[in-house]
C-alpha cells in the first residue's frame, strides 16, 4: 500500500477515535428516558457513561503502550477498531443501562489504544516531517468529531432511532479495519535509533516539560470543549440547538488551525507556535467568560478551538523527533494530556457550583497561563531550544 493510502488510513482511524468518544454523549438524555424508568437515570448516573469511557480510554493507553513495543503497531490498530465497532454495535443492541456502561467501557478501551498507537505509526510514516504530520492527523479527530455531532444531531431532529445511528456507525471501524488489515506498517522506533525506555525519558529535564505541557494542553482543550453547550445555553442565555452549533463550530475551529499548521510545514517554529497558542488562549478564554456583550463571548468561546488546535499535535511532534521513544512514551504522553482533559471539566464544575458558570469557565483560564510558564522552561532546560 503507498505511503499516502497509509496515512489516509490512519487518519480514518483518527476519526474513528472522534466517533467512539463523541457519539455517547449526545444521546445521554435519551439514555435516561429508555433506561431510567419514569424518573430518568440521575445525573450521577448519565455523567458515569462517559467516566467509565474515559476511564477505559485511559486503560487502553496505559496497556497498550508497552505492549506495541513488542508486538508492533499494526496488531493494536486492528484492535483498537475492532474493540469501537464492538462497542458501537453493544451501544446499538443494548437493553439496559448495564449493557450501555459496558458497551461505554468497550468504546473507551477501542479509543484509548487507536490514540497510543496512531501517532507512533504516523511519525514512522513521516519521519521527516513528524510535527507536520501529528497536526494532520489530529485534524480527523476534530473532523471526524464534527461529524459525529452533526449526526447524531441530525439523528435527534429527525427522529431516526439512536440504535440505527449506533449499528450504522459501525460501519466506519470495520471499513478501517479493512484497510489495516491490507497494510504494511513500519516498526514503531527508526531501526538507526534504538528506543529509550519510558524510566529514562521520566529523568530527563526537557521530556518531563513536555508532559507536563501536554497536561496543560489538554486542560485547555478540554475545559471549553465538555463546557460550552452549557456555558452557550446558561450562562450567556442562547437556544439549545445554538449551544449545539457553537460546540460543532469549536471543533471547527480546532480541524482549520490543525489543518493550517500541517500546511505551513516545516517553516513553522513549535515553540512560537505553542507561545502564540498559549496566549491566544489565555485571552479568548477571558473574553469569553467575562465579556458583557453575549456574541462576542460566544464567538470568543468558538474560537478557543483555534487556539488550542496546535498544541497537543505539535508536542507530541517536537517529543518525537527529540526522542526515539516507541509506542511507550506516545503512551505516556497522551496518559498526561488526558489527565489535563479529565481534570480541567471537574475544576470548573466546583467552581461552577460555588461562583457560576462565568467563573468556572474563566478558571480556565490557569491552563494555557501555566502552559506559557512552561514553554518557557522548556526552552531554558533544552540545548536546542532555537531548533525549535
Amino acid at each position: 500500500m503507498k505511503s499516502t493510502m497509509r496515512l489516509w488510513t490512519c487518519f480514518g482511524a483518527m476519526a474513528c477515535v472522534a466517533v467512539a468518544v463523541n457519539l455517547p454523549p449526545i444521546y445521554l438524555t435519551t439514555f435516561s428516558e429508555t433506561f431510567g424508568g419514569r424518573a430518568g437515570l440521575s445525573a450521577e448516573e448519565m455523567g458515569r457513561i462517559p467516566a467509565i469511557l474515559f476511564a477505559g480510554l485511559v486503560l487502553g493507553i496505559v496497556l497498550g503502550g508497552p505492549l506495541a513495543d513488542r508486538w508492533g503497531g499494526k496488531v493494536f490498530a486492528m484492535l483498537g477498531l475492532a474493540l469501537v465497532a464492538a462497542g458501537l454495535v453493544a451501544m446499538g443492541l443494548a437493553q439496559n443501562y448495564e449493557a450501555v456502561l459496558a458497551a461505554a467501557a468497550l468504546l473507551g478501551l477501542g479509543a484509548g489504544t487507536l490514540d497510543m498507537v496512531l501517532s507512533p505509526i504516523v511519525c514512522a510514516l513521516e519521519p521527516g516531517r513528524r510535527i507536520v504530520a501529528m497536526n494532520w492527523l489530529h485534524s480527523f479527530y476534530s473532523t471526524g468529531a464534527v461529524a459525529t455531532v452533526v449526526v447524531g444531531a441530525g439523528g435527534l431532529a429527525t427522529s431516526v432511532p439512536w440504535r440505527a445511528v449506533a449499528l450504522l456507525a459501525a460501519g466506519f471501524p470495520a471499513l478501517v479495519f479493512a484497510g489495516f488489515a491490507r497494510m504494511k506498517v513500519p516498526g514503531l522506533v527508526e531501526e538507526n535509533r534504538s528506543r529509550a525506555p519510558v524510566g529514562a525519558l521520566l529523568r530527563l529535564p526537557f521530556f518531563v516539560g513536555l508532559i507536563a505541557a501536554l497536561f496543560f494542553a489538554g486542560a485547555s482543550e478540554a475545559g471549553m470543549s465538555q463546557w460550552l453547550p452549557a456555558f452557550a445555553e446558561r450562562a450567556l442565555g442562547c437556544a439549545k440547538w445554538t449551544s449545539s452549533l457553537a460546540l460543532a463550530g469549536f471543533l471547527a475551529a480546532m480541524s482549520a488551525g490543525r489543518i493550517g499548521v500541517a500546511l505551513a510545514g516545516e517553516r513553522t517554529r513549535p515553540l512560537a507556535v505553542l507561545a502564540a497558542s498559549a496566549t491566544g488562549c489565555l485571552v479568548l478564554y477571558l473574553v469569553g467568560s467575562f465579556c458583557p456583550v453575549r456574541w462576542i463571548a460566544l464567538g470568543a468561546s468558538i474560537a478557543v478551538g483555534l487556539s488550542v488546535s496546535a498544541m497537543w499535535p505539535t508536542l507530541v511532534g517536537v517529543a518525537a523527533n527529540r526522542f526515539p521513544g516507541g509506542a511507550s512514551m506516545f503512551a505516556t504522553l497522551a496518559a498526561f494530556g488526558n489527565s489535563g482533559c479529565f481534570v480541567m471539566p471537574w475544576v470548573i464544575g466546583v467552581v461552577a457550583g460555588r461562583s457560576g458558570l462565568h467563573w468556572g469557565v474563566g478558571s480556565s483560564a490557569v491552563a494555557p497561563l501555566m502552559l506559557l510558564a512552561v514553554i518557557a522552561w522548556i526552552a531554558r532546560q533544552s540545548r536546542t531550544a532555537k531548533a525549535l
